[in-house]
Protein backbone atom coordinates (compact mmCIF):
# COMPACT_ATOMS: atom_id res chain seq x y z
CA UNK A 1 0.00 0.00 0.00
CA UNK A 2 1.33 3.58 -1.26
CA UNK A 3 0.29 5.79 1.46
CA UNK A 4 1.24 9.55 -0.13
CA UNK A 5 0.93 12.36 2.74
CA UNK A 6 1.83 16.29 2.24
CA UNK A 7 1.30 18.89 4.78
CA UNK A 8 0.83 22.05 3.24
CA UNK A 9 0.89 23.94 6.79
CA UNK A 10 3.40 24.69 9.81
CA UNK A 11 1.26 22.09 12.19
CA UNK A 12 2.93 18.97 12.84
CA UNK A 13 0.46 15.95 11.48
CA UNK A 14 0.59 12.77 12.91
CA UNK A 15 1.52 11.13 10.15
CA UNK A 16 1.30 7.50 11.65
CA UNK A 17 -1.90 8.25 12.75
CA UNK A 18 -3.43 8.84 9.50
CA UNK A 19 -2.02 5.68 8.09
CA UNK A 20 -3.16 3.69 10.60
CA UNK A 21 -6.91 4.29 10.28
CA UNK A 22 -6.42 4.17 6.36
CA UNK A 23 -5.26 0.61 7.41
CA UNK A 24 -8.22 -0.17 9.60
CA UNK A 25 -10.82 1.42 6.78
CA UNK A 26 -8.85 -0.96 4.09
CA UNK A 27 -9.06 -3.69 6.63
CA UNK A 28 -12.41 -3.46 7.75
CA UNK A 29 -14.01 -2.97 4.38
CA UNK A 30 -11.19 -6.69 3.67
CA UNK A 31 -10.11 -5.07 0.66
CA UNK A 32 -5.84 -5.68 -0.01
CA UNK A 33 -3.26 -3.20 0.42
CA UNK A 34 -2.20 -3.39 -3.39
CA UNK A 35 -3.10 0.27 -3.55
CA UNK A 36 -2.81 3.63 -3.31
CA UNK A 37 -4.14 7.03 -0.92
CA UNK A 38 -3.11 10.22 -1.22
CA UNK A 39 -3.63 12.74 1.96
CA UNK A 40 -2.79 16.21 1.91
CA UNK A 41 -3.28 18.51 4.96
CA UNK A 42 -3.85 22.54 4.11
CA UNK A 43 -5.06 25.40 5.76
CA UNK A 44 -8.74 27.04 5.47
CA UNK A 45 -8.03 29.07 2.51
CA UNK A 46 -6.97 26.04 0.46
CA UNK A 47 -9.51 23.85 1.19
CA UNK A 48 -11.98 26.82 0.52
CA UNK A 49 -10.38 27.24 -3.26
CA UNK A 50 -10.85 23.52 -3.53
CA UNK A 51 -14.33 23.47 -2.45
CA UNK A 52 -15.34 26.50 -4.87
CA UNK A 53 -13.84 25.12 -7.85
CA UNK A 54 -14.91 21.32 -7.16
CA UNK A 55 -18.12 21.60 -5.74
CA UNK A 56 -19.41 25.53 -5.87
CA UNK A 57 -19.51 26.06 -2.52
CA UNK A 58 -17.99 29.47 -1.35
CA UNK A 59 -16.95 28.66 2.04
CA UNK A 60 -13.77 26.18 3.77
CA UNK A 61 -14.84 22.68 4.85
CA UNK A 62 -13.33 19.82 6.96
CA UNK A 63 -12.15 17.73 4.22
CA UNK A 64 -12.76 17.00 0.59
CA UNK A 65 -12.72 13.73 -0.91
CA UNK A 66 -11.66 13.31 -4.53
CA UNK A 67 -12.67 9.01 -5.16
CA UNK A 68 -11.05 8.25 -8.83
CA UNK A 69 -13.10 4.59 -8.78
CA UNK A 70 -16.97 4.98 -9.26
CA UNK A 71 -17.86 2.05 -7.09
CA UNK A 72 -21.82 1.88 -8.73
CA UNK A 73 -19.88 1.09 -11.91
CA UNK A 74 -16.30 -0.24 -11.42
CA UNK A 75 -14.79 -2.61 -9.10
CA UNK A 76 -11.43 -2.74 -7.22
CA UNK A 77 -8.85 -5.27 -9.82
CA UNK A 78 -8.68 -8.27 -9.44
CA UNK A 79 -5.38 -9.40 -11.13
CA UNK A 80 -3.44 -7.86 -8.79
CA UNK A 81 -3.13 -4.55 -10.25
CA UNK A 82 -2.64 -1.38 -8.07
CA UNK A 83 -5.59 0.72 -7.64
CA UNK A 84 -5.29 4.15 -6.94
CA UNK A 85 -8.53 5.20 -4.65
CA UNK A 86 -8.42 8.60 -4.74
CA UNK A 87 -7.49 11.93 -2.79
CA UNK A 88 -8.33 13.11 0.73
CA UNK A 89 -7.98 16.81 1.39
CA UNK A 90 -7.73 17.36 5.13
CA UNK A 91 -8.15 21.34 6.59
CA UNK A 92 -6.29 21.33 9.63
CA UNK A 93 -7.81 24.71 10.44
CA UNK A 94 -11.42 23.18 10.50
CA UNK A 95 -9.73 20.32 11.97
CA UNK A 96 -8.76 21.93 15.20
CA UNK A 97 -11.71 23.81 15.58
CA UNK A 98 -14.39 20.86 15.67
CA UNK A 99 -11.75 18.87 18.34
CA UNK A 100 -12.43 22.23 20.16
CA UNK A 101 -16.17 21.91 19.46
CA UNK A 102 -16.26 18.37 20.22
CA UNK A 103 -14.21 18.12 23.34
CA UNK A 104 -11.77 15.51 22.02
CA UNK A 105 -8.05 15.23 20.49
CA UNK A 106 -7.15 16.86 17.23
CA UNK A 107 -6.13 13.79 16.72
CA UNK A 108 -9.27 12.04 16.84
CA UNK A 109 -11.05 14.75 14.32
CA UNK A 110 -7.96 14.26 12.15
CA UNK A 111 -8.72 10.17 12.44
CA UNK A 112 -12.05 10.75 12.12
CA UNK A 113 -11.86 12.76 9.07
CA UNK A 114 -9.67 10.48 7.29
CA UNK A 115 -12.00 7.56 8.27
CA UNK A 116 -14.77 9.33 6.65
CA UNK A 117 -13.23 10.67 3.47
CA UNK A 118 -11.55 6.93 3.28
CA UNK A 119 -14.93 5.71 3.06
CA UNK A 120 -16.00 8.42 0.51
CA UNK A 121 -13.37 7.15 -1.75
CA UNK A 122 -15.12 3.50 -1.34
CA UNK A 123 -17.96 4.46 -2.53
CA UNK A 124 -20.00 4.99 0.64
CA UNK A 125 -22.18 8.43 0.84
CA UNK A 126 -24.72 10.07 3.59
CA UNK A 127 -27.31 11.71 1.43
CA UNK A 128 -29.88 9.81 2.56
CA UNK A 129 -30.33 9.00 6.53
CA UNK A 130 -30.21 5.41 5.52
CA UNK A 131 -26.72 5.97 3.94
CA UNK A 132 -25.78 8.14 6.65
CA UNK A 133 -26.29 5.56 9.51
CA UNK A 134 -24.42 2.87 7.78
CA UNK A 135 -21.20 5.10 6.95
CA UNK A 136 -21.54 6.71 10.42
CA UNK A 137 -21.82 3.41 12.02
CA UNK A 138 -18.55 1.66 10.09
CA UNK A 139 -16.74 4.82 10.99
CA UNK A 140 -17.24 4.52 14.53
CA UNK A 141 -16.52 0.83 14.39
CA UNK A 142 -13.15 1.72 12.46
CA UNK A 143 -11.94 4.30 14.90
CA UNK A 144 -13.40 1.85 18.16
CA UNK A 145 -10.97 -0.74 16.89
CA UNK A 146 -7.71 1.58 16.85
CA UNK A 147 -8.58 2.92 20.12
CA UNK A 148 -10.04 6.49 18.99
CA UNK A 149 -13.14 6.83 21.01
CA UNK A 150 -15.02 9.37 21.38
Amino acid sequence: MDILIQNNTNTNINNKLITEVIKAVLDYECITDNCEISVTIVDNDEIHALNLKHRNMDRPTDVLSFPLIDFTKEQLPSDGSKAYLGDIVISIDKATEQAEEYGHSLDREIGFLTAHSMLHLLGYDHMTPEEEKIMFRKQEEILNSIGLRR
